[in-house]
């Protein structure tokens, strides 16, 4: 069976999202090569230069790491420990057109799941080029190396931003995209158009890209889970660093917002629930599908502050916040419509707020300063 298992190229694999897609790759039999820059990754124990900080929960054996790389990013190396199973990794930025043709070269790949790319909000917005640079042309290299070596096959990692402002709620797939209000927005809508203009050229291609809304959590094991550099960019991981004590209170920007509370409401899905979502769009590029696009979210719309409060029922500490000025380019309030994810792909989040929140505490005691 071993010499059976369909081979998945996974951009970006280290990271938040990518780790848990690779364990469920792994656990669903699936063989994931994995690449990653180190961009947002640390390097696991016993590599050069970087001294770790918090040890890893025991593991009943460890894997070697796989050949050809000493450095195992520690989020794959915890996953191998959790599946049990090895997996192969290449330290690669995918803007580099030789080593993915060199790479392309030596595996056969049934299809690639595309996560690598700078997501930061904030920092588009000061780096636009840098952002156009590693998103666009990343992926079109990607894109021709695929073509090169007759791979056509791929589910994209995009993003609910592409939405923009919400003309209406829940957002639906239909819902007009492209009015973005920051760099990394646009990334995510013009390498969508690619794939759109991509598949309508060439016929025999199929994507899947899976609009995000905003994941959290962290596997149950608590031994993966995000793990931002620096100020976190996202609410949740900053909420539980101020439960934890890491940081002294949450700056929630605006509580005038025309919501229940004043704060603004989104649509949080468990990062394993997104994950079984990429498993479920792998199989739909089976049935020559074209391309499809899908929504990943719960349908349910929480506030700031009732994720404030959801974090202090798991985590049993008060979390202190401050009100300060609205956020430039934030939207009231933005969740989705998940039913033709449901429909199509036979997915549906199964999740709820509790969940998220004692698996992200459950990471966040055990690795109080990240990986």
């Amino acid at each position: 069976q071993a010499a059976m298992a369909e081979k998945i190229l996974v951009t970006g694999g280290a990271g938040y999202i990518g780790s848990h897609c690779v364990l469920e790759l792994l656990q669903a039999g699936y063989e994931p090569v994995v690449i990653d820059n180190f961009h947002n990754a640390i390097r696991g124990a016993g590599s050069p230069g970087e001294p770790r900080l918090s040890p890893a929960p025991a593991a009943p054996h460890s894997f070697p790491s796989s050949p050809g790389s000493e450095e195992l990013p520690e989020s794959l190396r915890r996953v191998q420990e959790i599946a049990q199973r090895p997996l192969l990794f290449q330290e690669l930025d995918i803007t580099d057109e030789a080593a993915l043709q060199e790479l392309f070269g030596k595996h056969r790949f049934s299809a690639v799941m595309h996560f690598a790319g700078l997501k930061a909000v904030g920092e588009s917005v000061q780096k636009p080029l840098e952002y156009y640079r590693v998103n666009l042309t990343g992926t079109i290299r990607l894109l021709e190396t695929m073509k090169a070596h007759g791979v056509k096959n791929i589910v994209f990692s995009s993003s609910a931003t592409v939405y923009g402002d919400p003309k209406y709620l829940p957002l639906d797939e239909k819902h007009p995209v492209g009015g973005c209000t920051n760099p990394y927005g646009k990334s995510k809508f013009f390498i969508e158009e690619m794939i759109q203009d991509l598949c309508k050229a060439e016929r025999d291609w199929n994507a899947v890209l899976l609009r995000y809304f905003n994941p959290i959590g962290a596997h149950e094991s608590g031994m993966i889970g995000e793990d931002p550099q620096g100020i976190p960019n996202n609410l949740m991981p900053y909420v539980a660093q101020v439960a934890v004590g890491r940081r002294e209170f949450l700056s929630v920007f605006g509580n005038d917002y025309k919501t229940d509370d004043g704060t603004g409401v989104r649509d949080y899905i468990h990062v394993v629930d997104l994950a079984k979502g990429h498993i479920a769009a792998l199989k739909k590029l089976k049935e020559n599908c074209g391309c499809k696009i899908y929504n990943l979210g719960t349908g349910t719309g929480y506030s700031v502050l009732q994720m404030v409060r959801a974090m202090e029922k798991a985590s049993g500490r008060e979390i202190k916040y401050r009100i300060t000025a609205r956020r430039e380019g934030d939207v009231a309030s933005c969740y989705a419509d998940p039913a033709l994810a449901e429909r199509e792909l036979g997915w549906k989040a199964a999740f709820g707020l509790d969940k998220m929140c004692e698996d992200l505490w459950r990471w966040q005691l055990q690795n109080p300063t990240g990986f």
